[in-house]
């Protein structure tokens, strides 16, 4: 069995989902492959891969792949099993700042801007040919593998991979596992420790169904009473899009405030210290995430500090174990909606429960989602698929049409400025996209 792990410089996230792999107890023996355009982090990944390797399960092998070298990527994916996807195409370095910057002058505001608005469609343009350029790979030299894709946009790259590629793809996003976990360590609610809850929707904005008592009991009450008089500051927009449309979505309260146009306007300063946006937030907390890579990274270094003692909240090793073991495991993810979320379209990518076996990816059906969750779910499909039916034409116009659906951007800008913008942005993007015409 062999797992490739495509991006291995982002190390942390590489020692987490690995490193789970290397102490699950019924993963025995697989090689390992990592591939990334970095030597200095693809170095660093490897050898703290290797120093887990040596502790936990000797019988691993692990090769690194230089993906700049020619023929190593390909080498890197011949035969592999599973090919886990954490790639960040133009890096902070130019192309999250001009991501940024550029709409900055046009006075449009954003917080984290790596799945939706401009800065989450032009995240998705210059990584979809690289992800192409994956998949026409592995149809060579590893067909049959499961690609778990971590990489944002999640919805519009896992969408072009499963309808663009023959390669099995399932889109995978942390919020789901942690939904309510994280929220209860404000809330302090004992009965919600034993809940369990149902999601459905599409990532970023997946919605809490339901919560059930281990009793039976209706959860949902109480949890919206305890949030509303305890109101936790970090997550003051998903509060209020809850008090309004009736449901919890998924994911935090700094994504979801640029996903929606009632939050950060310019004609209202005054929301954004009322609602605590962290405008900006994503370019803060990539340095901050350099600055702290860089005091960790001698210790990290010493063999002698690597230990993952426990497996992380990340799916992927569980979904490879169900996999391998025909042990089925359920999780939440990003697939194509045959029919699962029967008020959302068919060519959506949705985010609903699926149970992982030796057959792969086998989804669950939902049903409605309530309508007014459908609506606003649908306010960011349409975004997600004129971006990919930008990227299989290679016309400029889509990228207009997906800007111009966007409900931030279009709540602040002009039809002009928004093709204005998007001509910025491209220019400025230069050789990181492709040519449009």
């Amino acid at each position: 069995m062999k797992i490739t792990f495509l991006g291995a410089g982002s190390t942390m996230f590489t020692k987490n989902v690995l490193g789970d792999c290397l102490i699950a107890e019924n993963l025995p023996q697989f090689d390992v492959a990592l591939l990334d355009i970095d030597e200095e982090r693809l170095n660093e990944s490897y050898a703290i891969v290797c120093a887990m390797r040596d502790k936990y399960k000797p019988a691993v092998t692990v090769t690194k792949y230089l993906a700049t070298q020619e023929g190593q990527t390909e080498a890197a994916l011949r035969g592999a099993n599973y090919v886990i996807n954490a790639i960040q195409v133009g890096g902070y370095e130019p192309c999250t700042v001009t991501d940024f910057e550029i709409p900055k002058k046009y006075g449009l505001r954003q917080t984290i801007a790596d799945t939706i608005g401009v800065g989450g469609i032009f995240r998705a343009l210059r990584t979809i040919p690289v992800m192409k350029g994956y998949a026409d790979i592995m149809e060579k030299v590893c067909p049959d593998a499961l690609f778990l894709n971590y990489t944002n946009p999640m919805s519009i790259l896992t969408g072009y991979m499963q309808r663009n590629t023959k390669i099995k793809t399932l889109g995978l996003c942390h919020s789901c596992q942690v939904v309510l976990s994280k929220l209860n360590k404000d809330l302090q609610i004992p009965e919600l420790n034993d809940a369990s809850y149902t999601l459905a929707g599409i990532n970023h904005m997946c919605w809490l169904l339901s919560i059930t008592g281990k009793n039976g009991e209706d959860l949902y009450p109480k949890f919206k009473a305890v949030f509303n008089e305890k109101k936790p500051a970090w997550d003051l927009v998903r509060l209020e899009m809850m008090n309004r449309f009736g449901y919890y979505n998924t994911e935090s309260s700094e994504h979801t405030a640029e996903y929606h146009p009632y939050f950060i306007k310019e004609k209202h300063p005054e929301l954004i210290e009322k609602f605590n946006i962290p405008l900006d937030e994503y370019p803060r907390r990539c340095v901050r995430q350099i600055k702290e890579w860089k005091s960790l990274r001698e210790t990290m270094m010493d063999p002698a500090n690597v230990r993952h003692d426990e497996r992380s909240r990340e799916y992927a090793s569980r979904i490879i174990e169900a996999c391998e073991t025909n042990v089925p495991y359920r999780i939440y993810g990003n697939v194509q909606n045959t029919g699962l979320i029967t008020n959302l379209p068919a060519n959506a990518c949705v985010e609903v429960p699926i149970m992982m076996d030796k057959n792969g990816i086998n989804p669950c059906y939902v049903g409605d989602v309530p309508d007014q969750l459908a609506g606003l779910n649908m306010t960011h499909i349409a975004v997600h698929n004129m971006v990919i039916k930008a990227a299989e034409t290679l016309e400029k116009k889509y990228i207009y049409m997906a800007a111009y659906l966007d409900p931030h951007t279009r709540d602040q800008l002009t039809f002009d400025e928004i093709k204005s913008l998007c001509d910025d942005l491209i220019e400025a993007h230069g050789d990181w996209l492709p040519k449009f015409h």
